[in-house]
């Protein structure tokens, strides 16, 4: 996976074909602040890279065991993240953020008022964009209707031609994927904070329960123990989490001979509301209203280290390959490595002019890997990865609170109108 981008100044940098030269022998020094992770010269006259072992080339891309230096996944976004110990390589750091500058932009970036309300006079000839979107990478399939709030929650249970999705209106939809209709609605009393779906079973937290339906059975269960609104969950190691509004985090564990799941553990060290939950490299990373992130051990569930460099809500969380990222109210994006003793620490900081909502990974059609971004102006920033350039732009009426990833590259988002269902364009093959 080329995740330079084909950058020559970043090329040349790691010691590409103009390290070769005999001019350049005597800078052949590795830099000290690169080897700390924290090198912030551009260009750096020095290299970030190891040098050769003397053994040969071939040495130079092996870590010390034969194996070849590499992310911890090439599939793209994963669950198995921050992966650490001898094979630790952070010989990445130095590209995020490298081609920041490079950005999509057409006409103003912003969806004109008229053409929204079907009279806008001035066509093609408007300065504002007659568009739900920038950029020319993906295409709006269709917009369903239905929902009156805010859509919090997208999920598609496998094996399904089905697709639900939850809202602060009180009710679960179900949709068919083939014709886009309504199949049916679920009300249930409360607003749905998050959704997601495991296997057969589909899981929606509302106010002090989370409802389990198993898709293939109807069966349907209650989990009670949550205190206040649910508003996210996650499954690992086969337990299911979920973050309430009390700052504990609940854990179940399904019995096969009961049939039913049953209460496994209660992660208590939050002062406030847990908005955000995500699996990786056997830990359980959690976000919370109290600025702070906490990671946990999946085996013993102790909390293991909390990092507190947001000064606002952490809203989402995302792992990826060796690393973890979090976006917060704070109008940031970090993206924190493990170091050889295990802790997180963060690497590099990416600034939005607006807070940050929910974040989402997927593989473009050229199998690149994407970060999608939500912000509070009603909008969604699509960044390559890990040069943090921008790909793209979705826009829409209402703050987009749900975005959620589905099959041949298909992805949802969700706003207070509806949900979209969009598709990355097909590769043009190059000559």
């Amino acid at each position: 996976m080329d995740l330079d981008g084909g950058n020559r100044r970043v090329f040349n940098r790691l010691g590409g074909s103009s390290a070769a030269s005999p001019d350049s022998s005597k800078n052949q020094k590795v830099c000290y602040h690169w080897r700390a992770g924290k090198c912030s010269r551009f260009p750096c006259p020095f290299l970030h890279r190891e040098l050769p072992h003397p053994s040969g080339p071939a040495a130079a891309t092996s870590n010390g065991s034969g194996a070849p230096k590499r992310f911890a996944d090439d599939s793209g976004f994963s669950g198995p993240a921050l992966r650490r110990g001898p094979n630790f390589n952070n010989n990445h750091n130095n590209s995020w953020g490298r081609m920041g500058a490079n950005k999509v932009v057409r006409k103003t970036e912003k969806v004109c008022n008229y053409w929204v309300q079907g009279n806008c006079s001035y066509g093609d000839k408007c300065r504002f964009l007659h568009s739900w979107s920038l950029g020319e990478c993906f295409t709006l399939l269709n917009h369903l209707d239905g929902h009156q709030k805010v859509v919090t929650g997208i999920a598609l249970p496998a094996g399904m031609d089905k697709l639900y999705t939850g809202s602060k209106d009180e009710t679960v939809r179900a949709w068919d994927t083939n014709t886009g209709q309504c199949m049916g609605v679920i009300n249930l009393g409360g607003e749905v904070g998050c959704m997601i779906s495991e296997g057969p079973w589909l899981f929606v937290g509302i106010p002090n329960v989370v409802k389990a339906w198993n898709t293939q059975t109807n069966q349907e269960l209650s989990l009670s123990g949550p205190v206040g609104q649910v508003y996210t969950m996650v499954v690992g190691n086969d337990l299911l989490f979920a973050g309430t509004q009390d700052g504990t985090i609940l854990a179940w564990k399904f019995n096969a001979v009961t049939n039913n799941f049953e209460p496994a553990a209660s992660l208590k060290g939050h002062t406030l509301a847990v908005v955000s939950l995500v699996v990786g490299a056997n830990r359980l990373y959690s976000g919370s209203m109290d600025h702070s992130i906490k990671a946990w051990s999946l085996e013993t569930l102790q909390c293991l280290q909390t990092l507190t460099e947001h000064t606002s809500v952490v809203m989402s969380l995302l792992c990826w390959e060796q690393f973890l990222f979090s976006c917060s109210l704070d109008q940031t994006i970090k993206v924190w490595v493990a170091t050889e003793s295990g802790n997180l620490e963060v690497t590099y900081t990416h600034k939005e002019e607006h807070g940050l909502l929910n974040l989402r990974g997927m593989p473009d059609s050229e199998s690149k890997p994407v970060l999608m971004c939500s912000c509070n102006d009603n909008s969604v920033r699509l960044y390559d990865l890990p040069s943090f350039s921008e790909k793209g732009k979705i826009f829409a009426k209402q703050e987009i609170r749900a975005i959620e990833v589905g099959p041949g590259g298909l992805f949802f988002t969700g706003d207070g109108t509806g949900f979209i269902v969009w598709k990355w364009a097909e590769a043009v093959p190059k000559p």
